[in-house]
C-alpha cells in the first residue's frame, strides 16, 4: 500500500477570514472585561475561556475546513493498444519506404510488429535518458471491429474506444491503430469526448494508403433476380478507375463458372463507367432453372489491387407467357404494328379488344374479344396498352377504368398509355384513372398538335441511363440509335409531367412553360407501374430496318412492367417483393396476390409468408390485407439479417394455394477493400482528446511523447469537517456544556 500524507484545508474567502479574526478579538475583550468584573473568580475565569473556545469554533466552521488525505495510485498505470481487425484492413496499399515499386503488405501485416508489450514498454525511457520502471507499466490488447454477425464485416470506432474506457482503470492513454472507416455504430466523436473529460489522450496511428492506388474496381452489377429463356438479357454494371490513363477494360460474364460473353469497355482516367452486358439465356446450351452469374475484369499490368475485380450473383432462368390486353378504338397504324409485335412474340399472349365505331360488332377476329373482361378476367392481364379510347359511349365507363386502377395498384400490372388524335384520354383525366394519368394535358389542344415539319424524341439523363429506351448495346449507341430514329408529325397536347414521374424521353424542338414537351413518361402507382406515349408514331422506327428497335421498345416495356407479377406465382396465389436484391438489414415489403377458388381477388383471408434463411432459420410473417382499391392484395415486410439466399413460401388458408421462391440477400459490404485510409476521422478523435495523428513511420516519435506523459494524478480524499455530524455533536455538546456551567455559577 503506497503511504498516504493528510493535510488541512480551509475553503473561505478574506471577508469571512478578516470579519471572524474581529469577531474572536472582541470576543476575547469581552471575556476578559467579564472576568476582570468579577475580581479574577476561577470559576468565572474557566467559563468564559469556553465561551471564547465556542466562538472559535464557530468562526473556524465558518471557514469551511476539510481534512485533505492524498493517495498515490495503487494500480499500474495502464496504456491501452486497440486495433483494427475489420475486414478493410486486408487492403494491401502499404509499402515498404513508401516505395510503390516496393513490396506491398496488408494494412493488418503492418500492424503486427506493433503487438507486443516490448515495443510500447521501451517508451518509459524519461526525458533526461534515465530508464523508468517498465513494469510500472501495464500494457493491454484491445481487438475491436464491430457488435454485427459476424463482427469483421464492419467497423465501429465508437464501440471500440467506449469499451476501452469503461473496461480500463488508471488509463494514462490509448494507442488506437486502425484505418480509421467507420462505418456502422454511433460517431466516434462521442467516446472522443468522454475521453478529454476524463483527461486521457487517444493517441491515433494511421494505416493506409491516404490517396488511391492506381486500381480498377467492378463497383456493382445490377443483375434481375430472374430472366426468360431466348430473351435478351441486359445485366448493368459499373467500372471505376484510379489509373492514370483511359483504359480498354476486358468484362467477362460466366453461367456457372463458364465463360459466356465477353465485351470490351473504356473507362476513363480518374473516372468510371457505367455499361451493360447482353446475356441470351439458353443460347450456349443453358435451360430453365438457377445459375451463378459471375462478373469479372481483367487485371491491368498497373492495378495493384486486383481483390475487388469479380462480383457474383444467382439468377433463376423461366420460361415466360406474359398476358396483354391492347384497347383501342380505331386501328391506326401504331395499333396495328403493336398488335403486330407482340403476336411475334413467343413469350406474350396478347388479346385485343377494339371499338371500331363503324363495325355493327365488337370482337370477331383471331385475338379479338367482344366485351371488357370482367374483374375476375381482368385480374389475368399483365398489361394493358390504352388507346385513343375513353370513358364515353360504346367504349369505357367509370366502373370499367375503376377495374383498371385496382388492378394497376393492388395486383402489380402495368398500364401503358397511348393517347390519339381524337382526344378520348381527356375523359380519363378526372375519373379514377386521374392519379395514373403521368402528365397534365392540355385542356387548349384536345386532339393534340400536328405539325408538317418532323419532331424528334431527345432522350433525358434518365432515359440514357433506362433500359426501357436501351436500343443499342453501349450508351454511345443507344444516343446515336436514337438520333437517327425517324421523326413524328403528330404528338398529344401536354402542358407538363406530374411530380413523382420520370421523363425519359421529350420533343427535341418544342417546349412549355414547364420545360421541353414530355413524350415518354413512367410512374410507379400503388403495386404496378404506368407508361405513357406522347406520340402514335413509333411505328415508323421500322423504317429501313424493320422490326429491329420497335418491337425491342414495346418488348422491353411489356417486360419492365410485368416484372414483379412475375416473381412467383401460381394459379391462385402470387408473391412478389421489393427491393428485388434486398442487402442486410433492408426493410422487405412482401406483397401477395391470392385468389379465391372461383377465380376473383380473396377480399376475406389470410396469407402467411415463411422466410426459411441460409442457415435454417425460420421467420414467420402475416401479411395484413389492403383496404380500398387494394382487394386480394397483402402486404407485410420482413428485414433479413443473413447474407446468401432465403427461402420464401407464401400459402394462403382458405385456398389452400402456396407458392415458393427463393430470394437473394446481398451482404452489406461496408469493409470494401481497396478503399482509402480515413485519416480525417483519427486526426479528429486525437485532436478532441489532446492526443496525436502518426503514420506507421513514425511510431519511434510517439513513443518518445508516451514516455514523457505525466503518471495519472493521485486519488484525493476529501472529509469536510465543518459539515461532518460528529463535529456538528461536538460543537452541540460545548454548547450544553456552557449552558449548564452558567447554571451553576448563577450566571443565569
Amino acid at each position: 500500500m503506497q503511504e498516504q500524507q493528510g493535510s488541512l484545508e480551509f475553503l473561505s474567502n478574506n471577508s469571512i477570514t478578516v470579519l471572524g479574526l474581529i469577531i474572536v478579538v472582541a470576543t476575547g475583550v469581552l471575556c476578559w472585561l467579564a472576568w476582570h468584573r468579577s475580581g479574577y473568580r476561577m470559576q468565572t475565569g474557566w467559563l468564559e475561556l469556553l465561551r471564547f473556545v465556542l466562538v472559535g469554533l464557530v468562526v473556524v466552521t465558518l471557514n469551511q475546513p476539510e481534512w485533505l488525505k492524498t493517495q498515490p495510485p495503487d494500480r499500474r498505470s495502464t496504456l491501452a493498444v486497440l486495433w483494427d481487425q475489420s475486414k478493410s484492413m486486408q487492403t494491401r496499399d502499404v509499402f515498404e519506404n513508401q516505395d510503390v515499386s516496393g513490396e506491398r503488405k496488408s494494412r493488418a501485416e503492418t500492424i503486427q510488429p506493433l503487438m507486443s508489450e516490448d515495443v510500447w514498454k521501451a517508451g518509459s525511457l524519461s526525458n533526461n535518458g534515465n530508464r523508468q520502471d517498465a513494469t510500472d507499466l501495464n500494457i493491454v490488447f484491445e481487438p475491436f471491429s464491430s457488435q454485427l454477425d459476424p463482427a469483421d464485416e464492419a467497423t465501429d470506432l465508437n464501440a471500440g474506444l467506449s469499451h476501452v474506457l469503461d473496461t480500463h482503470t488508471n488509463l494514462r492513454g490509448v494507442v488506437l491503430l486502425s484505418d480509421g472507416d467507420w462505418n456502422v455504430g454511433n460517431s466516434p466523436v462521442e467516446a472522443a469526448t468522454r475521453f478529454r473529460m476524463k483527461g486521457i489522450p487517444v493517441f491515433a496511428i494511421g494505416i493506409g494508403s491516404k490517396v488511391p492506388l492506381p486500381d480498377l474496381e467492378l463497383v456493382r452489377m445490377d443483375a434481375p433476380t430472374y430472366g426468360v429463356a431466348n430473351k435478351q438479357l441486359r445485366i448493368p454494371f459499373v467500372v471505376r478507375s484510379t489509373l492514370g490513363q483511359d483504359r480498354d477494360v476486358r468484362v467477362t460474364l460466366s453461367v456457372n463458372k463458364k465463360a459466356t460473353v465477353t465485351k470490351m469497355v473504356r473507362v476513363p482516367a480518374m473516372s468510371q463507367a457505367q455499361e451493360n452486358i447482353v446475356w441470351t439465356p439458353g443460347a450456349e446450351g443453358q435451360g430453365t432453372g438457377d445459375y451463378t452469374l459471375n462478373l469479372r475484369i481483367e487485371r491491368d499490368a498497373e492495378e495493384l489491387i486486383p481483390e475487388n475485380n469479380e462480383i457474383s450473383a444467382p439468377i433463376s432462368i423461366r420460361k415466360e407467357q406474359l398476358k396483354v390486353l391492347v384497347i383501342e378504338s380505331y386501328p391506326r397504324w401504331e395499333y396495328r404494328y403493336l398488335r403486330n409485335a407482340l403476336e411475334r412474340d413467343s413469350g406474350v399472349e396478347v388479346t385485343c379488344l377494339l371499338f371500331h365505331p363503324e363495325l355493327p360488332d365488337v370482337g370477331g377476329g383471331r385475338t379479338y374479344i367482344k366485351r371488357f373482361p370482367d374483374p375476375r378476367e381482368l385480374s389475368r392481364y399483365d398489361v394493358v396498352f390504352l388507346g385513343d379510347v375513353g370513358v364515353q359511349k360504346d367504349q369505357l365507363t367509370v366502373e370499367q377504368t375503376r377495374e383498371l386502377r385496382k388492378l394497376v395498384s393492388a395486383q402489380a400490372s402495368g398500364l401503358v398509355f397511348m393517347p390519339g388524335r381524337d382526344g378520348a384520354h381527356n375523359s380519363l383525366i378526372s375519373g379514377p384513372l386521374a392519379d395514373l394519368y403521368p402528365v397534365v394535358l392540355d385542356s387548349a389542344t384536345p386532339e393534340g398538335v400536328g405539325s408538317s415539319m418532323q419532331g424528334y424524341f431527345a432522350l433525358t439523363a434518365s432515359g440514357q441511363r433506362s433500359l426501357l429506351t436501351r436500343l443499342g448495346d453501349t450508351d454511345l449507341d443507344n444516343g446515336e440509335v436514337w438520333r437517327k430514329l425517324p421523326g413524328f408529325f403528330w404528338y398529344a397536347g401536354i402542358k407538363r409531367a406530374k411530380v413523382g414521374t420520370e421523363t425519359l424521353a421529350v420533343h427535341d424542338q418544342v417546349a412549355t412553360a414547364a420545360g421541353r414537351v414530355p413524350l415518354i413518361v413512367t410512374k410507379t402507382y400503388g403495386t404496378g407501374k404506368v407508361l405513357f406515349m406522347g406520340t402514335d408514331s413509333a411505328w415508323r422506327w421500322r423504317q429501313g430496318v424493320e422490326d429491329k428497335y420497335h418491337y425491342r421498345f414495346w418488348s422491353q416495356v411489356a417486360r419492365w412492367m410485368a416484372y414483379r407479377r412475375q416473381m412467383a406465382q401460381s394459379e391462385l396465389i402470387r408473391l412478389f417483393y421489393s427491393p428485388d436484391r434486398p442487402n442486410v438489414d433492408d426493410v422487405l415489403t412482401l406483397h401477395a396476390n391470392a385468389i379465391d377458388n372461383v377465380g376473383g381477388p380473396l377480399d376475406r383471408g389470410s396469407v402467411v409468408v415463411q422466410a426459411i434463411s441460409p442457415s435454417g432459420k425460420t421467420q414467420t410473417i402475416q401479411l395484413q390485407p389492403g383496404t380500398e382499391d387494394m382487394t386480394g392484395l397483402f402486404v407485410g415486410a420482413f428485414v433479413p439479417k443473413e447474407p446468401g439466399n432465403y427461402r420464401l413460401v407464401a400459402s394462403s388458408s382458405e385456398t389452400g394455394a402456396s407458392v415458393q421462391t427463393d430470394l437473394s440477400v446481398q451482404g452489406l459490404n461496408r469493409e470494401q477493400q481497396g478503399r482509402l485510409a480515413r485519416f480525417d476521422v483519427l486526426e479528429e478523435i486525437a485532436k478532441i482528446t489532446d492526443g496525436r495523428l502518426v503514420p506507421i513511420s513514425e511510431v519511434p516519435s510517439l513513443l518518445e511523447y508516451l514516455a514523457a506523459l505525466p503518471e495519472p494524478a493521485p486519488t484525493v480524499h476529501r472529509t469536510r469537517i465543518w459539515a461532518h455530524p460528529i463535529w456538528a455533536g461536538f460543537l452541540i455538546f460545548l454548547l450544553g456544556v456552557f449552558w449548564v456551567a452558567r447554571k451553576m455559577t448563577g450566571a443565569v
